[in-house]
């Protein structure tokens, strides 16, 4: 019993441990400096494998392309360093998104990646506003917020909240799957931006949204994967191991929307499962085929899991956080790659991109 104990004690001093929080960092920005594209972008339609995500030409790359540029940017950003080459890179990553976002789109009906592209433009826009004081750039910047939000409105589902394929109607308006997570992704987009910026939502696809995501809740706060799975809330998926990537993001988005049923202690007992129950995430992790990992968990959840986690811990009131902080940043540190980067699921080459981009934003909220 008392050996028991020892374990255990030691066990949780070692989560509680503070890595070199900074240095992780300043390795991450280094990777993303020291491999951006020379029209200042990340990423790109390389490193096919045996099994590739179904990408439609030219739109579904570019979605890809432009959301893990941006998530990438938003990394940057957040990260607040200074260096002289870093200062270069935020200049080039800025106009590149700046020239490709309002031309991100999609073309072929039954892919709607431009959903992330949008929400993840937000967040980029957002952060860049926190950078730049200068009034007009934050003018372009609010401009350039105001056109993703009215195409989010314009790919919004016909059912409510947002989705990311459809291979049935093919609807001008798309009519396919929403998903809790996706929705619950474009609304914390705007939700930054807006706060940010002091931009009005639409307030009709706000309510939807949420609408969209309240639906898609089990009794317990987890979430089914997407909106025709509402009855089916007992398939592995849709269990609590398989919203475990899921349910921080649903819960963020709701609670900023003022679900008040999203309480503080909803929020504890999500983080704290993150933080119990890893190996369930970590099972998908790297993993090359997507939903192959138990609860038909994908590895693309990892970090995208972590990054909402980290915006968990921003809710709760400040004197709580800084032991969240440490938990979150213990867990994510030593996953960092030898060069720098942090990856989850081999998707072309976008990969680094988006992990290093929501490793550095997720990181810098652990401070």
């Amino acid at each position: 019993m008392l050996r028991t104990f020892a374990i255990l004690v030691l066990l949780g001093s070692s989560l509680m441990a503070n890595p070199d929080l900074e240095s992780a960092m300043t390795k991450g920005v280094d990777f993303l400096v020291g491999h951006q594209n020379k029209d200042g972008s990340w990423g790109g339609p390389t490193r096919t494998k045996g099994l590739n995500i179904f990408a439609p030409l030219p739109d579904g790359h570019q979605a890809f392309h432009t959301a893990s540029s941006a998530l990438a940017l938003h990394g940057l950003l957040e990260s607040r360093d200074q260096r002289p080459d870093t200062l270069k890179s935020i200049a080039r990553g800025e106009q590149w998104l700046l020239e490709v976002l309002p031309k991100t789109r999609s073309i072929n009906p039954k892919a709607t990646y431009n959903i992330w592209a949008h929400a993840y433009g937000l967040r980029a826009l957002a952060s860049l506003y926190r950078y730049h004081d200068d009034p007009e750039k934050r003018k372009v910047y609010k401009e350039q917020a105001l056109t993703q939000i009215a195409k989010l409105k314009r790919y919004e589902d016909i059912n409510g909240g947002f989705g990311y394929l459809d291979f049935k109607q093919n609807t001008v308006r798309p009519s396919g799957m929403p998903t809790s997570f996706t929705t619950a992704t474009a609304l914390l987009g705007m939700h930054d931006a807006a706060s940010t910026m002091d931009l009005e939502l639409p307030p009709r696809l706000i309510k939807t949204c949420i609408r969209c995501i309240q639906e898609q809740r089990n009794a317990d706060f987890t979430y089914v994967y997407a909106r025709e799975h509402r009855r089916r809330p007992r398939l592995p998926i849709n269990r609590a191991a398989g919203s475990l990537g899921r349910s921080q993001v649903c819960n963020a988005a709701l609670r900023k929307f003022d679900d008040t049923a999203v309480t503080d202690d909803v929020i504890r007992t999500f983080l704290q499962r993150l933080v119990d129950r890893q190996g369930w995430l970590d099972h998908g992790r790297k993993r090359p085929v997507p939903h192959e990992a138990p609860a038909a968990v994908a590895g693309y959840f990892y970090y995208y899991g972590h990054y909402y986690a980290s915006e968990c811990i921003h809710i709760l009131p400040k004197e709580e956080q800084g032991p969240w902080k440490e938990k979150l940043a213990a867990i994510l540190i030593p996953k960092q790659e030898k060069n720098g980067s942090w990856w989850d699921y081999p998707l072309y080459n976008y990969h680094y991109a988006y992990g290093t981009g929501y490793m550095l934003s997720t990181l810098a909220r652990c401070r």
